[in-house]
């Protein structure tokens, strides 16, 4: 049995993709009346409408009936990731626990293994990420992600493997985490330069900077740059930077054209840049793109001031 904490759209992604493959997989979700929902239609409205529910997916609303198995998913948005740890003590790590999220937590600048880890020590932690839009995945779609985990994965990234989803196996924790928390503020930053009408051109050299820093930053945290020219980064970046199923791009469309955006909709680049914004400054690392997007998504500055001042920054090698 495979356990997975929280059922929006990427958590039950992985819950249709992994039973269609033939495991048994438990899935939770905080609200009663959404499990009673799924377990009555097979649907999971709130996330996924589309898609139906195979049978090897049960819903649970109690979550001790998802742990205990041979891995723990944590699909959970990561500024909800430590509340979830703290207040489920169910979550024991006696088993692998998975991280399913993308981000750095604002309270603690540590991205989701390092929070696991923190929470819960001598756990078995990790993290499922790389370029992937939950409704291909659930679909069927071929998609391939980055396992990253400490010591001997073999048979997690085995587990987690189907016939659509292929999974990469490291040992660069960091690089990994890092490389899926920061593209999603790039994927803002390239969003604004669409929706501001810049153009593609425009688009690209964000892209490209924004890369850089994302390298610079990790690599400064023991990261490995490797990493970061793999899924869990570049190949993650290029998604999230030219496709409207990205959460992040369209918030940064919403941004560039002036216009309001969905509150109720998770967009985890906007914490994640405020984070790396006061971790950048605790190094002293230059990340003019994330500070830019911090600033466009607090109302500090406007699209175009703040074009003016990144392309107004003093010449230098590339």
């Amino acid at each position: 049995m495979i356990g997975i904490v929280g059922a929006g759209e990427f958590g039950t992604a992985l819950a249709v993709a992994l039973a269609k493959s033939g495991r048994e997989v438990r899935l939770w979700a905080r609200d009663p009346a959404q499990v009673r929902a799924m377990q009555e239609t097979r649907l999971n409205e709130v996330a996924l409408p589309s898609v139906t529910l195979p049978e090897g997916v049960t819903a649970h609303a109690d979550l001790a009936e998802v742990c205990g198995g041979k891995a723990l998913l944590l699909a959970t948005p990561m500024q909800s990731l430590g509340a979830v740890l703290a207040a489920y003590p169910g979550i024991d790590g006696q088993q692998p626990l998975v991280a399913c999220c993308k981000g750095v937590d604002l309270a603690t600048l540590q991205g989701p293994v390092a929070l696991i880890l923190g929470l819960r020590p001598g756990a078995q932690a990790a993290i499922l990420t790389g370029p992937s839009f939950a409704a291909d995945i659930a679909r069927g779609l071929p998609t391939a992600l980055t396992l990253a985990v400490a010591g001997e994965g073999a048979g997690l990234q085995e587990l987690l493997s189907t016939p659509t989803l292929r999974l990469y196996r490291t040992d660069d924790v960091k690089g990994a985490e890092l490389g899926g928390a920061l593209k999603n503020v790039v994927a803002i930053g390239a969003g604004t330069v669409i929706g501001a009408g810049l153009g593609d051109s425009a688009r690209a050299a964000l892209m490209t900077r924004g890369y850089a820093e994302m390298v610079r930053l990790a690599m400064a945290l023991g990261a490995r740059a490797e990493t970061l020219a793999g899924l869990s980064g570049f190949g993650d970046l290029v998604l999230t930077c030219t496709s409207a199923q990205s959460r992040n791009f369209r918030y940064g469309l919403a941004l560039g054209k002036g216009e309001s955006f969905d509150p109720s909709v998770t967009v985890e680049g906007v914490a994640t840049a405020r984070a790396v914004v006061a971790l950048a400054g605790t190094l002293g690392i230059e990340m003019p793109v994330t500070a830019m997007v911090d600033a466009l998504a607090l109302g500090r500055t406007g699209v175009k001031d703040a074009v003016g001042l990144l392309m107004g920054r003093p010449l230098k090698q590339e």
